[in-house]
Parts: structure tokens; sequence; C-alpha cells
């Protein structure tokens, strides 16, 4: 019997409109998707006094949903649907190609 590869396997994992699910297959290999990483530098950029920043993909790692997890002062003395609409802000072109996106956002304890 042949050893299992992704590209053996390929046909074996085409979805919807034939789009093969390997990259969703690499998520169980790889500590951080392209995706994640992708998200996490713009957020540094957009948000430079952050002091933690966590993207996840939980689409298991197909990148069309995210979980982002962010602590900055620029949130001080906002509401948090504000928040939320700075960070959409902020991925405004990148959520144009998600399926949904999970924020949850807060101010540094001191």
């Amino acid at each position: 019997m042949a050893a299992w590869s992704p590209a053996a396997a390929a046909p074996l994992l085409r979805g919807i409109r034939g789009l093969p699910f390997l990259h969703c297959v690499h998520r169980m290999f790889a500590s951080q998707t392209e995706g994640e990483l992708k998200v996490t530098q713009i957020l540094k950029e957009k948000f430079p006094r952050a002091t933690a920043i966590k993207v996840t993909d939980i689409s298991g790692g197909c990148g069309a949903m995210y979980e982002i997890k962010i602590e900055s002062e620029e949130f001080k003395e906002k509401r948090i649907v504000q928040q939320h609409q700075m960070v959409n802000q902020a991925l405004k072109e990148e959520i144009k190609a998600m399926h949904g996106l999970r924020i949850f956002t807060s101010v540094p304890k001191h």
C-alpha cells in the first residue's frame, strides 16, 4: 500500500465548487496559518499600543472565520460597539473574504 500524501489525496479532499481543502488539512500541522499571521500583523500596525493580540482561525485553517482577542489602550473610554468597529475598520479589506468574525476587545488593567 502506498503512503498517504496530500497530493494523492487531493481528489478526495475536494469540496464545494471543486476547491481543494488541503489548506485546511495543513492546519493540523502548523502552529499558525498564513491568514492568522496576516491578520495579526495588520492589527499590530493599526493598534501599536496593543498589549495582547491573539488571532485564531476557527474555520479549521481555511480562513473563513476568525476569532480575535485584542487588548489595547486605544479602546479606553470607548463602548464595546465602538471598539469592535475599530477592529472591523482595521480589517476592512480582509473581512471581504471572510464568512465570520468573533471579536473580543479589552483595555489593559493597570
